[in-house]
């Protein structure tokens, strides 16, 4: 609704990973490729966000889900209610760093981001 688009810089982004320009635009020009290429399929996708959680696209379906550690930093205490722990469960909000992410999909087959 009436944003400004901004492109993309790539220098800062290859600064930020410490790897050439060329490398940071080709890894990104790719990864958006494929994920245009999945999206048009209906493949699944799970981005994985280190340190965050998992995005899981499937079909219409689009799902996040955050590791305990990152809820607990953002809350700002840990999470020891097991009230409140049960609920985020429930929800399907929470998932362990060590899950496979294929578990996570219907199907079980899913396309990893990044790899």
């Amino acid at each position: 609704g009436g944003k400004q688009l901004e492109p993309l810089k790539y220098g800062r982004v290859a600064v930020e990973a410490s790897v050439s320009r060329r490398k940071a635009e080709c890894c990104i020009l790719g990864t958006t490729s494929l994920l245009h290429h999945c999206l048009q399929k209906g493949t699944s996708i799970a981005f994985v966000l280190r340190d965050v959680g998992v995005l899981l696209i499937e079909g219409s379906r689009v799902q996040m889900r955050f590791y305990l550690d990152f809820l607990e930093k953002v809350i700002g205490e840990r999470v020891q209610d097991s009230a409140v722990l049960k609920a985020l469960q429930q929800l399907d909000m929470v998932v362990p760093q060590a899950v496979p992410i294929s578990s996570l999909s219907f199907t079980g087959r899913v396309i990893i981001f990044p790899k």
